[in-house]
């Protein structure tokens, strides 16, 4: 009788107790995916819609992706109108109440630091301009320490059998990511001044802390392809200032930047722009190591 006591005791435990599996996390980026695992660890499953070889302002909400976001406890993406033309549709598509916007499952990374290129007053006539700043927030390591922190934070909401396990990743994660941080300035020291021509404003949080001046882009306008009449008046900007490199993301088309290249010898340097983006940009830390050591190998 005592057995039998004991073994119903067991099965009710088994019902009753909440036992959280992993979490599942959909990240509309790499980065994202790779922050999470970070944290998490083992309590975390984490998918990207997104590659590195993808521009992800222009991604298809595929049935696939919507599935994934169905199932998904926990939607990390960039925010900042990013990701405007596609997430909303998959949002809605899920119809999954725990990532909708205002709940703790849903995580707009750069909603939670200051941005760059703010603009008050935009129309048409710019080009594709984010009324609400640029949201290419993870190259610059001081914006992304404040987001894994903020990250962290929401995972402990979403999971709290689990903060210590969060709060001890994270403070793994503040001691390697500051000693990287000081290396990383170290070498790109000689980065300081330097000129570039980018393509589109993806570079803008990475040449604003390696101190390197923009002097131009290869869109005439955000988010419009080079045209050759562009690509034309560019050649007196670059005889007038001397850029040391035309920067674009191993996604981007890089035609326009050959033709510019080859008429006036600046070389092309093809950034990862988030991981994948290179054979070596596998983690977090290796794209900034690999972002800085290609900079670094295209300067005189």
């Amino acid at each position: 009788m005592i057995f039998k006591s004991l073994i119903i005791f067991t099965l009710l435990q088994s019902v009753t107790l909440p036992v959280w599996a992993e979490i599942n996390v959909f990240a509309c980026e790499p980065e994202w995916k790779a922050l999470a695992e970070i944290l998490g660890g083992n309590n975390i499953n984490a998918f990207s819609a997104t590659t590195a070889l993808q521009d992800p302002h222009h991604i298809e909400a595929r049935p696939s992706l919507i599935a994934k976001m169905r199932n998904a406890d926990m939607v990390i993406c960039t925010g900042a109108e990013l990701e405007i033309g596609w997430l909303p549709l998959l949002l809605r598509k899920a119809a999954n109440a725990r990532i909708q916007a205002s709940q703790p499952g849903y995580f707009m990374a750069a909603e939670h630091v200051d941005k760059l290129e703010v603009h008050k007053n935009i129309d048409r006539s710019m080009g594709d301009v984010h009324a609400s700043g640029n949201p290419h927030v993870h190259l610059d390591p001081y914006r992304l320490l404040k987001i894994v922190e903020k990250l962290k934070n929401r995972l402990v909401n979403i999971d709290p059998a689990n903060a210590d396990a969060y709060q001890h990743k994270f403070e793994q994660f503040i001691v390697d990511w500051k000693r990287n941080v000081t290396q990383w300035e170290s070498k790109a020291v000689k980065l300081k001044g330097k000129k570039a021509i980018v393509y589109h404003r993806n570079w803008s949080y990475l040449t604003d802390w390696l101190n390197i001046d923009v002097i131009a882009d290869l869109e005439p306008k955000p988010g419009l392809p080079p045209t050759s009449s562009h690509l034309v008046r560019l050649l007196s900007v670059v005889k007038q200032s001397k850029p040391d490199f035309i920067l674009i993301a191993a996604y981007q088309d890089a035609k326009g930047a050959q033709w510019l290249s080859n008429k006036t010898g600046i070389p092309i340097v093809t950034l990862p722009f988030t991981i994948g983006g290179s054979a070596n940009a596998e983690t977090i830390k290796s794209l900034y190591d690999v972002t800085i050591n290609q900079l670094l190998a295209n300067i005189k």
